[in-house]
């Protein structure tokens, strides 16, 4: 791994640059340099996989070790079955030593556009920095800039509010009421550490009734029914999917969580996952954990509830998500859509930016990890075809 700075002007041997340091950025890497492609990966940080760095302490993947790792290396067996954060964050370090992967820290890409010649493409970056590539992967991934709505009064709340990014375990929040917001699984994990951690009065605000699914079940791992499920027809698979809620996961609405009226995988193609339980099914039966509906709104103090309900919660947690942030690296070549997503994504280039490509800016039901590792290798391919090496 290299520190050093990066080359700034460009030369005829144009390598690959692959922006962004995490998993993504490094399985492109990976599959690139072996396929004898040299590439570069910028990341930002002063280190690589710096948003898992920034997740809270508990967080654990819900998908499995072995469908978890990126191309080249298995994750450690000490991992356990469900990695950690810090266990993934060292197996992202040794990912990088093992491959011998060229990175370079501290740089960040701020534009895009075509060489002059139309044969590369020009990358702008931090310190004044021109760098020319053959190809560019963009792989700053699906969380990168926390995105906290703009509520009605938010700047008049007297209590704290911050976004789930800035959470990282329960104990400055003991004995405090604390309001999460957002059922995803960011907010019901977060809700469950609180309340096992000592907060007084633990509730979450739901918006959309999400569907939960249990994490494992007799040993056989929900997201191998997400990758079994992918390919088979969407009605059937939220047929499927109901039934095995309703014989798994108790129903939970006369504790203000009722079940959601659309299909989980009918939900999933909308981008939204389901909820996998670590915790939140009993924290919710036992009262740990209290749903209410969805915040509309911050009022002399309090926050206003969709329901017309006022609370008082000392703290406001919003698990509201994040934006890719990518107007500002490829607005103007027009290859974003409305929410300002790549239209184009994996080994696909858009039509009118080609020899660009887009990893990790999605939620598949089947697995990011395992996604981005099968995306990686198949950009690797599209690229080695014109790449001269």
């Amino acid at each position: 791994m290299s520190d050093s700075t990066a080359p700034q002007s460009p030369t005829q041997d144009r390598p690959v640059y692959v922006i962004g340091g995490g998993p993504g950025g490094l399985a492109v890497a990976a599959a690139l340099r072996a396929r004898g492609v040299r590439a570069i990966v910028l990341e930002k940080s002063e280190r690589l996989g710096a948003s898992w760095r920034g997740h809270y302490d508990r967080l654990h993947l819900h998908t499995t070790r072995r469908l978890s790792a990126l191309p080249g290396l298995a994750i450690p067996r000490s991992a356990g079955r469900w990695v950690s954060r810090d266990d993934l964050i060292r197996y992202l370090e040794q990912y990088a030593e093992h491959h011998a992967l060229d990175i370079v820290t501290g740089v960040e890409v701020t534009g895009l556009e075509r060489t002059a010649d139309g044969t590369g493409w020009l990358l702008r970056a931090t310190g004044g920095r021109e760098l020319t590539g053959s190809a560019v992967v963009v792989a700053t991934g699906h969380n990168h800039t926390p995105r906290l709505p703009d509520w009605p009064g938010r700047d008049t709340y007297s209590g704290d509010l911050l976004h789930a990014r800035d959470y990282r375990e329960p104990s400055p929040f003991t004995g405090k009421d604390v309001l999460v917001v957002g059922v995803g699984n960011t907010g019901a994990e977060i809700a469950v550490d609180l309340a096992a951690g000592g907060a007084a009065r633990v509730r979450l605000a739901v918006r959309t009734a999400p569907h939960i699914v249990r994490r494992s079940t007799a040993g056989w791992p929900a997201q191998l029914s997400g990758i079994l499920c992918r390919r088979l027809p969407v009605l059937l698979t939220d047929r499927l999917a109901s039934l095995v809620a309703r014989v798994s996961v108790p129903d939970l609405s006369a504790q203000g969580l009722s079940r959601p009226r659309t299909g989980l995988f009918s939900r999933a193609r909308e981008r939204a996952i389901p909820v996998q339980d670590v915790g939140l099914i009993d924290a919710v039966r036992k009262g740990r954990v209290e749903p209410v509906a969805a915040v509309e709104a911050f009022d002399s103090g309090k926050v206003v509830l969709a329901d017309g309900t006022r609370i008082a919660p000392q703290t406001v947690i919003a698990a509201t998500g994040y934006r890719h942030a990518l107007e500002g690296l490829v607005g103007g070549l027009g290859i974003l859509d409305a929410h300002g997503r790549p239209t184009a994504h994996g080994h696909h280039s858009p039509k009118q930016a080609p020899n660009l490509y887009f990893t990790g800016f999605t939620t598949p039901i089947s697995g990011t990890l395992r996604e981005l590792a099968r995306d990686a290798k198949k950009i690797a391919k599209a690229i080695a075809r014109t790449h001269p090496r």
